[in-house]
């Protein structure tokens, strides 16, 4: 037999592929699931690849969508490799045991990178400890930056949020062939990802697709668009055409990204700049995502994992030199921070009071994480109680300047500790104990539903990731001794309202609507109060 014949062979609705096997799990990459989006079908949503006779070879990684390369200060801490070609609208999948009749569970993988970075061909995404763990792990590319996110009056919106339900379809239809099980998918996916995923969760058409999600250090959100149009328009300026798809589709692809950089220059969620975001489009996201899954019954039986790293900021505000400069800038910094963050004085006096030791850009830092991840996601968590289970990563990076940074988790969670692009964050001799930790509790969600502690109650329960072994605690934030006081003060201009009057006792607590955290929540703004830190309207 020839070592063509023993590689495996799966079949797909549009034709059969052949894989390698590596370290005796089945590996198929660079697999169409849709046709190259390109040509006519740039700016424009998804359609079937074209049938192909015989067998394909899925040896290799398949092209990466367009994209900019990372800033030089960027690039030190992240890895984004380019694979040339059109037929970027590709997956790979990992199986220890393709053919059907397995039907093994399946988790999808969405990277990050912004909506204009990244890509399923990252090294640290590797599938085979998902894989050896009896998990058929599928990663996919999809669209990015304005070819996949751009907002024009001639083209549905969200093209890139399309594929990544296209390739969701291509799952549903093709992954038995493969050893998987389609009526047992987890979407899972980190930043850009996870917010894709808040969105996919929400979305009509995507119902009965997945049975759990996971979210990584990503809120479900929805861009402003106008704020989305006026990064068109700007790129349309410089590139001296109008603010259509069709005039965009006639621009050469490199030249099209270096406009797209120049203008998304100051794009950080820190600043708040110029980026790219799934919009409400009245089709696949008929509203805001997190609304809808707050207030509306949208996805009800989908099970949740989410949680954030304790220092997001960090991989945002170190490279480059940001983090000292936004210190220098001091009080312009914070009052940019309380712009980002629709907040007032009074939360950053809580911030200072807590931690007195932070510097400005620690606490504009943590204003930002809180704001964009950690309260979002306990929003979330706290409409869907016992079926959510909420986690915190606190290692620290070996490297200097980055604690538990963004993205510093991925590692960890593929269990690719020893590829070099995962030292590149973690440094040189990450603690192996937290990756089978961490890796595990991902493939029991996946498996199982159940990650190995408490569903999120009334009581708060967090695992936390770190030195040591993992811990679950309850009521964390023990500043006061009292519940999350972060929490309060982003209730601030509610609980002020109801609580600078000693007379004035709310019917239900501002921050999560519960009667009984009435007392608390006065007593953590009295004390805030008598420390400066939240003053009297």
């Amino acid at each position: 037999m020839t070592a063509e014949q023993e590689n495996p062979v799966a079949a797909t609705p549009y034709g059969a592929v052949r894989g390698r096997y590596e370290h005796g799990v089945a590996v198929f990459r660079g697999i169409p699931y849709a046709a190259p989006p390109f040509g006519p079908r740039r700016f424009r949503p998804p359609v079937p690849p074209e049938p192909w006779d015989g067998v394909r070879d899925a040896g290799s990684f398949g092209p990466t969508p367009p994209k900019p390369p990372y800033s030089e200060a960027f690039a030190q801490y992240l890895s984004d490799p380019v694979v040339p070609g059109d037929d970027c609208l590709n997956l790979n999948v990992w199986t220890p045991e393709p053919g059907p009749g397995a039907r093994l569970p399946v988790m999808v993988w969405l990277h990050g990178g912004a909506l204009t970075r990244g890509s399923s061909a990252v090294p640290v995404y590797d599938g085979y400890p998902f894989a050896r763990d009896g998990i058929v792990l599928v990663s996919v590319n999809y669209r990015l930056g304005v070819e996949g996110y751009g907002l024009f009056p001639d083209t549905p919106a969200n093209p890139g949020l399309r594929d990544q339900l296209a390739a969701l379809r291509w799952v549903h239809e093709s992954i038995e062939a493969f050893g998987g099980d389609p009526d047992r998918v987890t979407l899972c996916g980190q930043s850009a990802g996870a917010i894709s995923i808040g969105a996919l969760i929400a979305a009509p058409q995507a119902q009965g697709l997945f049975r759990r999600a996971v979210l990584q250090s990503g809120s479900p959100e929805a861009s402003d668009r106008d704020k989305v149009r006026r990064l068109v328009r700007r790129m349309a300026t410089r590139l001296k055409i109008p603010a259509t798809a069709e005039a965009f589709a006639a621009v050469d692809r490199d030249l099209l990204l270096r406009a797209q950089a120049e203008v998304g220059r100051l794009s950080s969620p820190v600043l708040g700049g110029p980026a790219f975001g799934v919009v409400v489009d009245g089709d696949l996201v008929p509203r805001d995502p997190l609304e809808a899954l707050v207030d509306g019954d949208a996805a009800r039986g989908i099970d949740l994992m989410m949680g954030w790293t304790r220092d997001e900021y960090r991989l945002w505000l170190v490279p480059g030199g940001l983090l000292e400069r936004v210190d220098r800038l001091g009080a312009v910094a914070l009052a940019g921070a309380m712009a980002r963050c629709h907040c007032g004085h009074e939360v950053v006096r809580g911030y200072r009071t807590l931690h007195p030791q932070a510097g400005t850009a620690e606490t504009v830092g943590q204003l930002v994480t809180d704001h964009l991840l950690r309260l979002p996601l306990q929003r979330l968590a706290d409409a869907r109680s016992g079926s959510s289970y909420v986690y915190e990563f606190v290692w620290s990076s070996l490297l200097p300047g980055l604690g538990a940074c963004h993205a510093l988790e991925l590692g960890f969670v593929f269990d690719t500790g020893d590829v070099p692009e995962s030292a590149r964050l973690a440094g040189e001799g990450a603690p192996q104990a937290l990756a089978d930790a961490m890796h595990g509790a991902w493939v029991r969600f996946v498996a199982e539903g159940d990650p190995g502690w408490e569903p999120w109650d009334a009581s708060h329960p967090v695992r936390v990731f770190g030195d040591g072994g993992p811990d679950t605690v309850d009521d964390p934030y023990t500043a006061y001794g009292l519940r999350d006081p972060e929490r309060v003060l982003w209730a601030a201009a509610d609980a002020t309202r109801a609580l600078t009057s000693e007379e004035s006792t709310p019917a239900s607590d501002p921050v999560d609507g519960s009667p009984t955290r009435s007392t608390e929540l006065r007593s953590v703004v009295r004390r805030l109060r008598r420390s400066g830190a939240v003053r009297r309207q």
